[in-house]
């Protein structure tokens, strides 16, 4: 059975059993957890931004999945054409072994290639993470770049990190076109030979029959008109230590199952929010003009930028909480940058986001 969306998209009902997940080794034998085991007590707030309501995916409007199956985007030949090899589609670029740190401190990109704007905590054992994330349609300038807007728990060393993400993405060379997609990402080695974007390689197991991983997200925001974000939620479950992904607290995705990872198994080290561009032209000139969050710089005035509310995280006491330590920060401060604000809101809160190349990023 198969939808095909007006986006261009073909979207297959796979037999849950069936899946990619279960062609990793470490997940052979392994038993489908259909639900959490137990529900943290989230926040009844509402979101304030209006029309969030409405947000939902194109394939949506051409048909759906019924229970018992996952909807699965088909992967197109002119997708992973887009890479170098077949191997690496739906991958992230590794750091390269020689990597020459002095060299590329110069730069101040804390991963070659990779220029981020993010809010970040560490210091406790986190079991979970959640915020509300505009949603916008970034420019991005080449075929072999991307821009995310995400949360992402992480363990490890720079080099050989485990991590798990989910946001959404604009990523030519994973999707085929530069439309804005929900993605997740996982992986247990720094993206040296183990991860990748949605159900592109074996690890996550999918549950939701409502949701296809890698699919458009409408609708979206516009600087003068209407603003929509998501919700992401990921979390562990203690009884199975299964790691959870929440969509608009309403929907469970799926999981990543401990088998896949070492350290991360038990908890994350370290939580991000917020943006990440990839291109071979961060921290060289000319510079890449692919943009990060709405492509425009911080705006907490207007909100025409990228921005993150509802920060939270969730550590042994069991009670979602805003973190209490956190550290703002941006590779090329003049390419991406970041504001975090406190006073006269609610709620503490986040931006970030830039367009590349521009007068004072060149």
């Amino acid at each position: 059975m198969k939808s095909t969306s007006e986006d261009g998209d073909i979207i297959d009902c796979i037999d849950i059993h069936k899946q990619p997940a279960f062609d990793h080794p470490a997940l052979k034998d392994h038993k489908i957890q259909m639900n959490p085991t137990y529900n943290i007590e989230t926040e009844t707030k509402k979101s304030e931004t209006s029309g969030d309501s409405m947000l939902a995916q194109t394939w949506q409007r051409s048909g759906s999945c019924p229970k018992g199956a996952i909807p699965v985007r088909r992967v197109h030949k002119n997708d992973t054409s887009k890479r170098h090899s077949e191997s690496d589609y739906g991958t992230k670029k590794a750091m390269p072994f020689h990597y020459n740190r002095a060299v590329n401190d110069t730069l101040n990109l804390l991963q070659p290639n990779h220029s981020l704007a993010i809010l970040h905590t560490e210091g406790f054992a986190y079991l979970g993470a959640k915020g509300d994330m505009k949603v916008w349609n970034p420019h991005v300038e080449s075929d072999d770049e991307y821009t995310t807007s995400r949360v992402a728990l992480k363990s490890g060393p720079i080099y050989n990190y485990e991590a798990m993400e989910s946001g959404w993405a604009v990523n030519p060379s994973v999707y085929g076109d530069r439309q804005t997609r929900l993605f997740v990402y996982w992986t247990a080695d720094g993206s040296k030979t183990t991860g990748c974007f949605d159900l592109t390689c074996p690890g996550f197991v999918q549950t939701s029959n409502e949701i296809a991983l890698g699919a458009a997200i409408y609708p979206i925001s516009n600087p003068t008109g209407l603003s929509y974000q998501i919700t992401i939620y990921i979390h562990k479950d203690l009884n199975t230590s299964n790691w959870w992904v929440q969509y608009n607290e309403r929907t469970n995705i799926g999981y990543w199952p401990p088998d896949l990872f070492d350290g991360i198994r038990y908890h994350a080290e370290t939580v991000q929010w917020g943006g990440e561009v990839y291109s071979t032209r961060v921290g060289t000139h000319p510079h890449t003009s692919t943009g990060m969050g709405s492509g425009r710089f911080p705006d907490p005035i207007m909100q025409s930028s990228g921005y993150i509310k509802r920060i939270r995280v969730l550590q042994n006491n069991l009670v979602l909480m805003f973190p209490k330590w956190i550290y703002i920060y941006a590779d090329e401060y003049n390419c991406y940058q970041t504001y975090y604000v406190t006073d006269y809101v609610p709620d503490p809160e986040f931006y970030y986001g830039g367009p590349g190349r521009s007068p004072v990023c060149h």
